[in-house]
């Protein structure tokens, strides 16, 4: 689905924001980007709807090279949700910003009406309809740029730091929503600092540094892994931090395994 060959980029002579990396990304995956602020990832996911394009190497999406590919051509099947909805709102009202790119992709006026429809209901927009996006509150414009972007349908979504500004029920509905696109099929990107959102959430980790792929694999080995994470200027979970405070011979970030693991060393305390 998502294939970078020995990608190279770099915004200035000798300081590269990616570097060598090769990356697989099958379809209908859940996958987290992790990494520290500077690591690459907001200029990895850039090149996957051509916004960017690779000074080396090869990066194909569905088999298309997006070398030869235009943006236009890959919006279609690419989505991105910018980490500052600002960056990608602009229309009068909630209701021309969702149903702008349905009207640029030429659907029928009754579908545009249909999925406009859905998308504020799903995003609790509707009493928003006929404001002005910029004044909408940080977290509402952030449903409203994701929901701009899944009005259209794109194979491929990927969400750049899209927990920020949501309290823990919206966390709690974003993460269900995630699950339901990619158990429908698609292949969901996000890109986050929000350790605990990921431990919870999203079950494979991709961990860049200093524009290099460092580590790839379940959210539970890579999260649990003290020494690559603090390589990374990552925090821990919680659940992995008590984990290694228990001493347990294999860390982990399921609650279940963890609460057992404390209730017999405080049953032990009692005998």
């Amino acid at each position: 689905m998502i294939l970078f060959e020995d990608v190279s980029y770099s915004y200035s002579p000798g300081r590269y924001a990616l570097e060598h990396v090769n990356l697989d990304i099958g379809g209908a995956e859940l996958v987290a980007i992790l990494g520290e602020n500077g690591a690459g990832k907001t200029t990895l996911v850039k090149h996957i709807n051509g916004l960017l394009k690779p000074q080396s190497g090869r990066v194909t999406v569905s088999g298309a090279d997006t070398k030869n590919s235009t943006v236009a051509a890959l919006a279609r099947k690419v989505g991105l949700v910018f980490q500052n909805p600002d960056h990608q709102l602009f229309a009068e009202t909630v209701e021309k910003e969702l149903a702008f790119a349905l009207v640029n992709f030429a659907m029928p006026p009754d579908e545009v009406s249909r999925r406009v429809d859905w998308a504020m209901k799903e995003f609790e927009l509707t009493q928003y309809r006929d404001r002005p996006p910029f004044m909408l509150s940080g977290g509402e414009r952030k449903r409203l740029a994701l929901a701009s972007v899944l009005c259209y349908d794109p194979q491929i979504l990927i969400l750049d730091e899209p927990t920020t500004g949501q309290d823990s029920r919206q966390k709690i509905r974003l993460a269900s929503l995630l699950k339901r696109l990619n158990g429908e099929g698609k292949t969901v990107l996000v890109v986050t600092h929000d350790m605990e959102f990921v431990a919870d959430f999203i079950p494979k980790v991709v961990m860049l540094s200093k524009g290099r792929v460092i580590a790839e694999g379940s959210a539970e080995e890579i999260l649990t892994n003290r020494e690559l994470l603090m390589g990374a200027s990552l925090l821990p979970p919680q659940l992995a931090e008590l984990s290694w405070d228990l001493a347990l011979q294999r860390p982990t970030i399921d609650l279940e395994q963890v609460v057992s693991a404390a209730s017999k060393l405080v049953g032990g305390s009692q005998r």
